[in-house]
Protein backbone atom coordinates (compact mmCIF):
# COMPACT_ATOMS: atom_id res chain seq x y z
CA UNK A 1 0.00 0.00 0.00
CA UNK A 2 1.21 3.43 -0.57
CA UNK A 3 1.24 6.38 1.59
CA UNK A 4 -2.35 8.41 1.93
CA UNK A 5 -2.70 11.82 1.92
CA UNK A 6 -6.20 11.56 3.52
CA UNK A 7 -6.87 8.49 5.47
CA UNK A 8 -10.24 7.76 4.78
CA UNK A 9 -10.79 6.43 8.14
CA UNK A 10 -8.37 5.70 11.41
CA UNK A 11 -7.43 2.25 10.72
CA UNK A 12 -6.63 2.72 6.73
CA UNK A 13 -3.41 4.54 6.78
CA UNK A 14 -2.34 3.55 3.21
CA UNK A 15 -3.93 3.61 0.08
CA UNK A 16 -5.13 0.05 -1.36
CA UNK A 17 -2.22 -1.82 -3.53
CA UNK A 18 -3.24 -3.79 -6.64
CA UNK A 19 -1.63 -7.03 -4.87
CA UNK A 20 -3.85 -5.76 -1.93
CA UNK A 21 -7.23 -5.90 -3.78
CA UNK A 22 -6.09 -8.75 -5.96
CA UNK A 23 -6.67 -10.86 -2.52
CA UNK A 24 -10.17 -10.45 -2.91
CA UNK A 25 -10.79 -11.04 -6.63
CA UNK A 26 -13.39 -14.24 -7.02
CA UNK A 27 -14.52 -13.99 -3.77
CA UNK A 28 -18.18 -13.72 -3.15
CA UNK A 29 -19.27 -11.22 -0.13
CA UNK A 30 -19.65 -13.95 2.61
CA UNK A 31 -16.17 -14.38 2.59
CA UNK A 32 -15.59 -10.71 3.60
CA UNK A 33 -18.51 -9.29 5.38
CA UNK A 34 -18.15 -10.64 8.88
CA UNK A 35 -21.91 -9.86 9.74
CA UNK A 36 -23.37 -12.30 7.50
CA UNK A 37 -24.87 -9.65 5.01
CA UNK A 38 -24.81 -12.13 2.17
CA UNK A 39 -28.20 -11.86 0.18
CA UNK A 40 -27.43 -12.74 -3.41
CA UNK A 41 -30.55 -10.64 -4.01
CA UNK A 42 -28.60 -7.49 -2.99
CA UNK A 43 -26.49 -4.67 -4.35
CA UNK A 44 -22.87 -5.20 -2.53
CA UNK A 45 -20.48 -2.94 -4.34
CA UNK A 46 -20.58 -0.16 -2.05
CA UNK A 47 -20.41 -3.06 0.99
CA UNK A 48 -17.86 -4.90 -0.42
CA UNK A 49 -15.91 -1.13 -1.01
CA UNK A 50 -16.54 -0.44 2.35
CA UNK A 51 -15.15 -3.76 3.99
CA UNK A 52 -12.12 -2.83 2.15
CA UNK A 53 -11.52 0.70 2.99
CA UNK A 54 -12.58 0.43 6.76
CA UNK A 55 -16.61 2.33 5.66
CA UNK A 56 -18.74 2.71 8.39
CA UNK A 57 -20.57 5.64 8.04
CA UNK A 58 -24.48 5.50 7.47
CA UNK A 59 -25.97 2.38 6.96
CA UNK A 60 -24.35 -0.83 7.70
CA UNK A 61 -24.40 -4.17 6.70
CA UNK A 62 -24.13 -5.11 10.87
CA UNK A 63 -27.73 -2.70 11.01
CA UNK A 64 -28.94 -5.21 8.16
CA UNK A 65 -28.00 -8.08 10.80
CA UNK A 66 -27.58 -7.08 13.74
CA UNK A 67 -24.37 -9.56 13.80
CA UNK A 68 -20.28 -9.41 13.31
CA UNK A 69 -18.10 -7.12 14.75
CA UNK A 70 -17.86 -3.65 13.02
CA UNK A 71 -20.48 -3.14 9.85
CA UNK A 72 -19.57 -1.39 6.68
CA UNK A 73 -21.35 0.98 4.87
CA UNK A 74 -23.69 -0.80 2.41
CA UNK A 75 -25.13 2.49 0.22
CA UNK A 76 -23.29 3.89 -3.06
CA UNK A 77 -24.82 7.25 -2.61
CA UNK A 78 -23.78 7.55 1.00
CA UNK A 79 -19.98 6.64 0.23
CA UNK A 80 -20.60 9.64 -2.83
CA UNK A 81 -21.81 12.36 -0.32
CA UNK A 82 -19.29 11.31 1.90
CA UNK A 83 -15.73 11.86 -0.48
CA UNK A 84 -14.13 14.63 0.37
CA UNK A 85 -13.56 15.30 -3.56
CA UNK A 86 -16.07 13.98 -6.53
CA UNK A 87 -16.03 15.22 -10.24
CA UNK A 88 -16.21 14.01 -13.62
CA UNK A 89 -13.66 10.82 -14.74
CA UNK A 90 -12.36 12.71 -17.10
CA UNK A 91 -11.47 15.75 -14.56
CA UNK A 92 -9.58 13.40 -12.06
CA UNK A 93 -6.38 14.10 -10.40
CA UNK A 94 -6.16 10.90 -7.99
CA UNK A 95 -4.70 7.72 -9.05
CA UNK A 96 -6.18 6.21 -6.05
CA UNK A 97 -10.18 6.29 -5.57
CA UNK A 98 -13.65 5.41 -5.52
CA UNK A 99 -15.48 5.01 -9.37
CA UNK A 100 -18.62 5.70 -9.96
CA UNK A 101 -21.14 4.82 -12.61
CA UNK A 102 -24.92 5.98 -12.97
CA UNK A 103 -26.92 8.37 -15.03
CA UNK A 104 -25.34 11.67 -15.50
CA UNK A 105 -28.40 12.96 -14.36
CA UNK A 106 -28.45 11.15 -11.06
CA UNK A 107 -25.56 13.49 -9.57
CA UNK A 108 -25.31 16.89 -8.82
CA UNK A 109 -21.73 17.52 -8.28
CA UNK A 110 -21.44 20.82 -6.46
CA UNK A 111 -23.36 19.34 -3.67
CA UNK A 112 -21.74 15.80 -3.71
CA UNK A 113 -25.52 14.06 -3.74
CA UNK A 114 -26.04 10.98 -5.76
CA UNK A 115 -30.16 10.44 -6.13
CA UNK A 116 -30.83 7.03 -4.20
CA UNK A 117 -31.25 5.16 -7.02
CA UNK A 118 -31.47 1.24 -8.07
CA UNK A 119 -28.74 2.04 -11.10
CA UNK A 120 -25.98 2.90 -9.42
CA UNK A 121 -22.50 1.22 -9.21
CA UNK A 122 -19.05 1.68 -6.92
CA UNK A 123 -15.39 0.48 -7.26
CA UNK A 124 -12.11 0.95 -6.09
CA UNK A 125 -9.64 2.32 -9.17
CA UNK A 126 -6.19 1.88 -8.68
CA UNK A 127 -3.32 1.79 -11.60
CA UNK A 128 -5.74 2.16 -14.20
CA UNK A 129 -8.22 -1.01 -12.93
CA UNK A 130 -11.31 -0.85 -10.74
CA UNK A 131 -11.84 -3.16 -8.54
CA UNK A 132 -15.93 -3.95 -7.59
CA UNK A 133 -18.44 -6.32 -6.63
CA UNK A 134 -19.84 -7.77 -9.84
CA UNK A 135 -23.57 -8.55 -8.53
CA UNK A 136 -24.48 -10.63 -11.65
CA UNK A 137 -21.29 -12.87 -10.97
CA UNK A 138 -21.80 -12.55 -7.55
CA UNK A 139 -17.78 -12.14 -6.76
CA UNK A 140 -15.31 -9.58 -7.02
CA UNK A 141 -13.62 -8.63 -10.04
CA UNK A 142 -11.64 -5.75 -12.24
CA UNK A 143 -12.07 -4.43 -15.43
CA UNK A 144 -11.29 -0.92 -17.01
CA UNK A 145 -12.39 1.84 -16.60
CA UNK A 146 -13.37 2.14 -20.22
CA UNK A 147 -15.46 -1.41 -19.28
CA UNK A 148 -16.79 -0.23 -15.72
CA UNK A 149 -18.26 2.59 -17.65
CA UNK A 150 -20.73 0.75 -20.01
CA UNK A 151 -21.84 -1.28 -16.55
CA UNK A 152 -25.31 0.35 -17.27
CA UNK A 153 -26.56 0.45 -20.37
CA UNK A 154 -28.15 4.33 -22.04
CA UNK A 155 -26.38 7.50 -23.19
CA UNK A 156 -26.99 9.11 -20.32
CA UNK A 157 -24.41 7.15 -17.97
CA UNK A 158 -21.49 8.75 -17.15
CA UNK A 159 -18.36 7.72 -14.93
CA UNK A 160 -17.32 9.87 -11.44
CA UNK A 161 -14.84 9.89 -9.33
CA UNK A 162 -14.88 10.49 -5.32
CA UNK A 163 -11.46 10.91 -3.18
CA UNK A 164 -11.57 8.87 0.02
CA UNK A 165 -13.70 9.82 2.70
CA UNK A 166 -12.06 10.97 5.85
Amino acid sequence: MSAVVSPPNPTLTQNPSASDLNRYLGKNIDDICDCEYHNDEDNHCAHFVSHVLGFSFGYTCKHMTSKGTKGASIRVHQLFSKCSEVGRWADRKASVCLAFVTAAGNVKLRSKVMSNVPRKHVGIYVNETIWHYSNMLDQVVTQTPEAFSKHYTGSNIALFYGTFPK
